[in-house]
């Protein structure tokens, strides 16, 4: 979807939260860097799985997770001051699991995730691989998974040197140890459900 050009100045989250309801991009350093469109079933089936096996973990503990449609503003500090005018970078991340509650606030997350889930779509591929992938490794999000359902294939990054670098890649019949929850291990045969 192209953007249209009064949207590429500098764009505040003041700016966006005047937009219609169920209009929603993603902006790093001011400059929107995602307007997809709905996602596709296949890309909801595996969001939903996942978002099911982390619940089920994470039922009374002290982490949650949290499916897209939410923004995160990744580069604030919940402790400090911060005002919607001066917030230039927001991402709408798939899947997030948060550890400290008080990131959690009433319409956003405030600060880095703990652990960040992206769904790759042919739109989407390049800026989840590239732009996101470096402002995630900036804002010191502690793991990072991207997704392939078309290739039924998870790439894990964790940091190193200062910037998040591919791990490992597992395919649809791995299980994925989960670095920032002790204990827990994601079986991808219950998320990429329709192996044949």
């Amino acid at each position: 979807m192209g953007i249209p050009e009064k949207e590429q100045t500098p764009m505040t989250y003041k700016e966006y939260a005047t937009w219609p309801e169920g209009k929603r991009c993603e902006v790093l350093d001011g400059k929107i860097i995602s307007m997809a469109p709905s996602p596709t079933p296949e890309h909801q089936s595996v969001s939903i799985q996942l978002s099911i096996e982390f619940g089920s973990y994470l039922r009374g503990k002290d982490c949650s997770v949290l499916a897209a449609p939410i923004d995160v503003y990744l580069f604030e500090d919940y402790q400090n001051e911060w005002i919607d005018e001066k917030v230039r970078n927001w991402v709408c991340p798939d899947l997030i699991v948060v550890c400290d509650k008080n990131k959690i606030q009433k319409n956003r997350i405030v600060g880095a995730p703990d652990l960040v889930v992206e769904i790759l779509s042919p739109a989407t591929a390049k800026i989840d691989r590239m732009d996101k992938r470096l402002a995630y490794g900036r804002a010191r999000v502690k793991e990072y998974w991207i997704v392939d359902p078309a290739n039924r294939l998870v790439e894990v990054y964790l940091p190193r040197n200062g910037s998040l670098e591919l791990h490992n890649v597992y395919n649809h019949k791995d299980s994925i140890p989960v670095r920032v929850l002790k204990g827990l291990t994601i079986d991808l045969r219950k998320i990429f459900q329709d192996e044949a």
